[in-house]
């Protein structure tokens, strides 16, 4: 004769054994949230600033980024020319999550966006991730030499593999940045990598340059 075994007795045996159940949807790989901020902005864009490129130029009253709270997405129109939104603190080492898609149009090119870290305050100093569609995914800029003036990079000819999804779905950076190193991973694969960045604190931030793009998920680790 067979013994029945209770539910209780299979939930003491996964527990004991380290096995939990995830709820419907839900990875058991899910990144790790402690110590992670959210920094998606509300509304009123509190701890945002835009600021104009180049910045001696004259930013239009109307504002082309708008937050959609039925989808938590931050939305760039990409109507207004061209701007960086800038989040209000600097940042040393930290890692930065961002999921961002472009809206597709009809001759489905001259996409064109990008997520920035350690900028200067007025963006003159600038390190910015590529973003396009199926394109992008690697660093490019203006470094900041001591004895020099800025200096530009651009790193996309050293890209080996290209993970940028088309116009139209969701893509995910994962960034880090640790002294003078930022790694860009695009869709969980590193994508390019910048060893000499000069500016060691500055602003993250994300580029209008004419494309209507959404983003969501933001969120920073600081790491020192």
């Amino acid at each position: 004769m067979k013994t029945a075994v209770f539910p209780s007795t299979v939930i003491f045996l996964l527990l004991l054994t380290g096995i939990t159940m995830a709820p419907r949807g839900e990875s058991l790989a899910a990144p790790e949230k402690a110590g992670w901020i959210d920094i998606m902005p509300g509304p009123s864009f509190d701890n945002w600033t835009r600021v104009a490129i180049p910045p001696d130029r004259r930013l239009p009253q109307q504002s082309q980024w708008s937050v959609d709270i039925a989808s938590h997405a931050l939305v760039c129109a990409g109507d207004g020319g061209h701007e960086w939104l800038r989040y209000g603190h600097e940042l040393g080492d930290f890692l930065f999550h961002v999921e961002w898609r472009l809206a597709k149009h009809e001759d489905n090119n001259g996409y064109n966006s990008g997520v920035f870290v350690r900028n200067n305050d007025n963006g003159s100093i600038w390190y910015q991730a590529q973003v396009g569609s199926a394109s992008g995914g690697y660093w490019f800029g203006y470094d900041n030499p001591a004895e020099k003036g800025p200096i530009s990079f651009n790193l996309k000819s050293l890209i080996k593999v290209n993970p940028v999804k088309p116009a139209g779905e969701w893509n995910t950076f994962d960034i880090h940045c640790q002294g003078a190193e930022l790694i860009l991973k695009v869709n969980g694969t590193t994508a390019s990598e910048f060893d000499d960045c000069k500016n060691l604190k500055g602003y993250l931030g994300l580029e209008a340059e004419g494309s209507r793009t959404e983003f969501r998920n933001m969120r920073i680790k600081v790491l020192r």
